[in-house]
């Protein structure tokens, strides 16, 4: 098995939506924001070279919506989702398998693309992969509560459906494949799904939204966007305990600056032990 970090560019979400109750004086220490209170964050997905698989985790936000749509977030970096494929040597017809940790824009939205030929109609971006989620989360998706409606873009989701490249997971099983397993989360959105990869003899975490950031790692830091906070809280205070004891490593999917981080158990908690690239692993 092989990982490889696919880059797909930067965006900026406000400070105080990310990290809920907590003051600005607390959290612009490790996420400094702009002059519009705006804070940049990545959009990291994650590719799993396995056997004749190639599972890409998460897709990036795409390029569907219009000007005004991405006028709100402040698209920067020279990275893209193609451009970083390539990079690795693939192509979007060599991708498998794409696993969504939950379909919130910024996650599934490169997952559909305009057909290059007709700028009208819509193309899956992967045509040969298989595009992973679960029957409670779709359903989640596709009938939207308030909070969350502004979030789950029907053009990034039906798609995945007309195409018959949508399948769902199993809930009680909770595997892609042996060696690819995941745990799922409700706070922050329902059973949002956090793959736990074995790779080089440790235990890698994509833990999406459960903790966007090194600076979410305590515990009160939890984002404004969660719709259940107080679950996200519990949720991460178990996981977070469970990481350190079991020294996981843990692939941040927003960090603008560190892909990876371990955290240890303290006389006060659970806190940041190390920093570092995937390839350092």
């Amino acid at each position: 098995m092989k990982l490889h970090v696919i880059n797909t560019g930067f965006f900026k979400l406000d400070g105080g939506a990310m990290f809920g109750v907590v003051p600005k004086s607390l959290w612009s220490k490790t996420n400094p924001a702009d002059e519009n209170n705006l804070c940049s964050w990545a959009m990291r997905c994650l590719l799993v070279e396995a056997g004749n698989r190639l599972v890409l985790i998460d897709n990036g936000i795409g390029d569907k919506q219009d000007a005004r749509f991405f006028s709100h977030y402040y698209l920067h970096g020279t990275d893209s989702l193609e451009k970083s494929i390539r990079s690795k040597g693939f192509d979007f017809a060599d991708i498998t398998d794409n696993f969504l940790t939950h379909l919130h824009f910024d996650h599934c939205g490169g997952g559909v693309r305009y057909h290059q030929a007709d700028p009208n109609r819509v193309e899956m971006t992967f045509p040969k992969a298989t595009y992973w989620t679960n029957e409670d989360h779709w359903n989640w998706a596709i009938h939207p509560n308030a909070r969350e409606k502004a979030s789950f873009l029907k053009e990034n989701l039906l798609p995945m459906q007309e195409s018959g490249q949508l399948e769902f997971l199993d809930l009680e099983k909770k595997e892609l494949f042996q060696g690819f397993s995941f745990m799922t989360a409700d706070g922050h959105t329902d059973k949002q799904m956090l793959p736990k990869i074995q790779y080089k003899g440790r235990t890698v975490v994509f833990v999406a939204d459960l903790l966007p950031s090194v600076g979410h790692i305590p515990l009160p830091y939890v984002m404004g966007y969660d719709t259940r906070p107080l679950l996200t809280l519990e949720e991460k205070r178990v996981f977070l305990e469970e990481a350190a004891k079991n020294e996981y490593v843990l692939f941040l999917e927003h960090d603008p600056v560190h892909e990876c981080c371990t955290v240890k158990m303290t006389e006060k908690g659970v806190k940041l032990d190390q920093t570092f690239s995937l390839d350092e692993l």
